[in-house]
């Protein structure tokens, strides 16, 4: 492994001059690596400490209900997917790869470490605001970055930075309106979607060909079996060199194996193309007049005409429906947004879509990894 001191940046500092939590975990994660030894990464500082054994890693997930369950993978399960890429993305030494989230985010871990085993330089920009990482990206003509639809949103709209040709982007659904911003950011970027799973790590990946809405074909190596189709629609069902060993600690009713499958309760369906559409998470779903509700497509609709701004929906019981439904918004309240958003679900997704009520948020609670925390907004309803 190349030296750090010249290969690993920490916001915008060679990793030999900077200081800090993130620097100290960075020059801890390569030396466990580079060792081979056992660690874990945490949501927290210090970030990184060692674990007993060789040859896992352990991190933790981002539960959108504030549950992180700690997941325990081999070095080898991403290694396999390191060398796809290289080969898919020709990777290189040339490379500068650029992460926007701290460690404890997966996307950023893997990140790191797979700039790092093609030999190419990374920058960690964590805690940066995001105007001063698009400058760093410029500076330091960043070609390769891994980032969320979230942090991709907050870029500045009015940057054009030339120098990166390939956005990996994955832990959640990147709607049109972003994905337009991003192409008008980063003109010569490849934007290339991913689908997975802390558990599963990739299971799809988007080419300019993939239809709006979809994530995309199966990655290099990996099986999709949809089980149990109601029109079209069942449990996501994977089998994949690139799949986890288990839970470290906690655990998960939706994830479950049979044989050399692994489900971790999503739901979707594949096209004849083999195109992979995602309908939403089996605990998730819920029954209004007898119909199943998947609170991620109503998600999906809001994302499209609100831009950059934050959205949940959550569901509570009722006695007459089954449930019902809330969105929460970030902001302010504005009766003529509301008017045209409850028109847009209903055009989209049918009447029985519309939520009962609106409520607008500022700050919205976000968990460490972007996304909305679910178990605040159930709070709120229950």
């Amino acid at each position: 492994m190349a030296d750090v001191s010249q290969t690993v940046f920490c916001g915008g500092l060679p990793l030999a001059q900077a200081s800090g939590d993130m620097a100290d975990a960075l020059s801890l994660l390569i030396l466990l690596r580079a060792q081979g030894a056992s660690l874990r990464v945490s949501h927290r500082a210090p970030w990184v400490e060692p674990r007993p054994g060789t040859g896992h890693i352990e991190c933790m997930t981002s539960g959108s209900r504030g549950r992180p369950k700690v997941i325990r993978r081999t070095y080898a399960s991403w290694e396999g997917s390191f060398e796809v890429n290289r080969k898919l993305f020709a990777l290189s030494a040339r490379d500068r790869a650029a992460v926007f989230g701290t460690l404890g985010h997966s996307l950023a871990l893997y990140g790191v470490l797979e700039a790092l085993h093609a030999g190419a330089c990374v920058e960690v920009l964590a805690g940066m605001r995001p105007d001063h990482q698009a400058d760093r990206l410029a500076q330091a003509g960043v070609s390769v970055l891994y980032a969320t639809p979230t942090q991709l949103k907050l870029l500045p709209a009015e940057r054009i930075i030339r120098d990166v040709r390939l956005i990996l982007c994955g832990g959640g659904a990147l709607d049109r309106i972003t994905a337009d911003r991003v192409s008008a950011v980063f003109p010569n970027a490849a934007l290339r979607e991913f689908y997975g799973a802390s558990e599963t790590s990739f299971i799809t990946l988007s080419d300019e060909h993939t239809p709006q809405g979809s994530v995309g074909r199966v990655y290099p190596g990996v099986e999709i079996e949809i089980r149990d189709a109601t029109n079209g629609v069942g449990e996501v069902w994977v089998k994949s060199p690139y799949l986890f060993e288990g839970y470290a600690e906690g655990e998960s009713a939706e994830t479950r194996r049979d044989g050399d499958l692994l489900t971790v309760g999503e739901l979707g369906r594949q096209d004849g193309a083999g195109y992979l559409w995602l309908a939403g998470r089996t605990s998730r779903m819920v029954t209004i007049a007898d119909k199943n509700v998947y609170p991620e497509e109503i998600e999906r609709v809001l994302a499209e005409a609100l831009g950059e701004r934050v959205c949940a929906v959550v569901a509570r019981r009722d006695p007459l429906r089954g449930n019902v439904l809330f969105v929460f918004v970030e902001g302010h309240k504005d009766d003529d947004e509301e008017r045209r958003l409850r028109q847009q679900i209903r055009d989209d997704l049918g009447p029985e879509m519309v939520p009962r009520r609106f409520v607008y948020l500022d700050p919205f609670p976000l968990l460490a990894s972007g996304k909305p925390d679910l178990g605040a907004l159930e709070k709120r309803v229950a």
